[in-house]
């Protein structure tokens, strides 16, 4: 395939900004380019010198629009689409008011492929070029994903919701039907492509010990498979954890004792952890999607991002569609800043973007293909207007520097600052 040169403004990161001075964790070209050949990266530097170098290669000239990889949502619901921004609930009414009604509508393969469809265009409208999401316990809702997923080319990962209680009999599966559904989407599914399955119990109350351990046998046999579950997301279900799993030490012990729990688990929220949870999640490996619209729109708490990131633990961000209340990573990153202020401690832009790029790729376990700007990713990558509206153009006039002009477009910004978006170097928007 013929070589591509996207010129812009280029931010690459060298390292995590969690690591130490968040400025300096990235490079930052006001006139770059990447060079793409064959759906990769295969360089990254000054437009000049890789114009001079690559006389040959076709050119996008972005402007002074801001070249970054595509966005990475660890955590969304795709099936919740429809009832995204809904009225007046927590995380268990949520469940019986709003997502179990809508859910059940999954068996139909029309409702299924028409909302996969229409969620997957909102994602790219919104520069997200990859996602983990959550399908209903109907194989179907997966097949029509993984189906939708693949004609856009998507580096993506979903898995069927396995219940076997506390859900309406229309949801729910058994331990053996669990195991047994799932078993034949991996074979049918994963590694299709840019496409991976993942393991996928809603979360403990809705799982018997018997599902879990079947879920975590299959996923010793799959290993290359990703686990998704949700983790201390309220108060309220914390209680309800302990009665269900009277043996378990706390709520992650639920999950650690059907071999749940290692690299390539990734858990939604891990608002309220003890101690032990957060050693343990440092010590397996394993994964943390902060979702930070949904924890404040359905009262949920404040995630400590920086305390699990300085523990080494994996963190991406989620939108949590439904439940979160936006399509919008710029919107969630938002979020995840006041999340912080409430907590004590604001986040710096640098590591706002890595949550929504590379730290979002490590927490799925693909820092090796998708989430950054460097030789051997894979080209997926966004353009974005760092001047999109009146009031973001006013401020980021004023900036001194990158990150301060980037912030503007962190805080006010939506689908307007997206300004083109490439799937394995082709573009799509």
């Amino acid at each position: 395939m013929a070589e591509r040169l996207i010129l812009g403004q280029i931010l690459a990161f060298d390292r995590d900004p969690f690591a130490g001075d968040p400025a300096g964790a990235a490079r930052h070209e006001t006139r770059g380019a990447v060079l793409v050949e064959g759906g990769t990266i295969r360089a990254v530097g000054p437009a000049r010198a890789l114009r001079a170098a690559h006389p040959g290669a076709v050119v996008e000239d972005m402007g002074d629009r801001l070249i970054s990889p595509g966005f990475i949502d660890a955590h969304v619901h795709y099936a919740q689409t429809g009832i995204v921004a809904s009225w007046g609930r927590r995380l268990i009414d949520w469940l019986q008011t709003y997502t179990f009604p809508e859910e059940l509508g999954f068996a139909d393969e029309g409702r299924a492929a028409g909302t996969a469809a229409l969620y997957l265009d909102l994602a790219l409208a919104n520069g997200i070029t990859s996602m983990a999401t959550y399908g209903t316990v109907h194989a179907t809702s997966v097949e029509a994903f993984f189906a939708a997923a693949a004609r856009r080319g998507l580096r993506a990962w979903a898995g069927k919701t396995c219940m076997d209680r506390n859900a309406p009999a229309g949801l729910t599966d058994s331990a053996d039907a669990a195991y047994a559904e799932s078993k034949r989407l991996i074979a049918a599914w994963h590694g299709r492509g840019r496409l991976g399955y993942a393991i996928t119990p809603r979360f403990a109350p809705t799982s018997t010990p018997a599902q879990l351990a079947a879920l975590g046998t299959l996923w010793a046999e799959h290993p290359d498979c990703l686990v998704q579950s949700h983790l201390s997301e309220q108060t309220e279900e914390l209680a309800w954890v302990a009665r269900l799993f009277p043996a378990a030490r706390d709520y992650l012990d639920a999950y650690e004792a059907a071999g749940l729990v290692g690299p390539g688990a990734v858990f939604g929220h891990a608002i309220h952890l003890t101690p032990r949870e957060r050693a343990r999640l440092a010590e397996t490996g394993a994964a943390v999607a902060h979702c930070p619209t949904s924890n404040l729109f359905i009262g949920s708490g404040l995630c400590d991002v920086a305390g699990l990131a300085a523990l080494g633990i994996p963190v991406g961000l989620g939108t949590d569609t439904g439940g979160g209340s936006s399509f919008s990573m710029l919107r969630t990153m938002a979020a995840a800043y006041e999340v912080g202020q409430l907590r004590g401690r604001a986040l710096h832009p640098a590591e706002l973007w890595w949550l929504a790029t590379a730290g979002a790729a490590r927490s799925l376990g693909a820092e090796t293909r998708i989430g950054r700007l460097a030789p051997g990713i894979e080209a997926d990558l966004v353009a974005l207007d760092l001047a999109s509206t009146p009031a973001i153009a006013q401020r980021a006039a004023r900036a001194g520097d990158i990150w301060e002009a980037l912030f503007p477009t962190i805080m006010m910004g939506d689908d307007r600052a997206i300004a083109a978006v490439w799937i394995a170097g082709e573009r799509r928007r």
